[in-house]
């Protein structure tokens, strides 16, 4: 069964790719309902705090009003790494579902797990969501770069 957040979190992925930007999208669920979305815009905008995470945390704090999201869960189709990862925690987001594994700087399980380093928040983590389909969409990104 394919996951609608996921896949919204993948549009946003691929519109990323479209503009130039490494194809990851994120977005932000509360109440079983969409709140924020964001994608990369590192290369866009010079500012690599610009990672579809950050901006989905930061639409989805106009959205509800304040920097607590205790009520969301974020769907991003490739792991987190350490900034967002601490951004998430900070945020109190509830569950991070991710795609891709990130072998190489992910901060929810490949590389360091925030979740079981004894900070006061403990988001659930689950990876591996749709993760054919988020590492395909990668994968042909950088493909096509070289």
């Amino acid at each position: 069964m394919k996951n609608v957040f996921m896949s919204a979190a993948l549009e946003e992925a691929k519109k990323a790719a479209a503009e130039g930007e490494v194809p990851v999208g994120a977005v932000i669920v509360r109440n079983g309902e969409i709140i924020a979305a964001g994608r990369n815009a590192c290369e866009t905008d010079g500012d690599p705090k610009l990672h579809a995470e950050m901006l989905a945390i930061s639409r989805a704090c106009e959205a509800v009003g304040g920097w607590r999201l205790s009520d969301c869960d974020i769907y991003v189709t490739l792991e987190p790494c350490l900034m967002c990862a601490g951004a998430l925690l900070n945020a109190r987001i509830r569950r991070i579902y991710f795609g891709a594994y990130d072998a190489k700087n992910g901060a929810c399980g490949s590389v360091c797990d925030v979740g079981t380093m004894g900070f006061t928040h403990k988001p659930e983590i689950y990876g591996g969501i749709g993760q054919d389909e988020c590492a395909a969409v990668l994968a042909g990104f950088f493909g096509q770069k070289r």
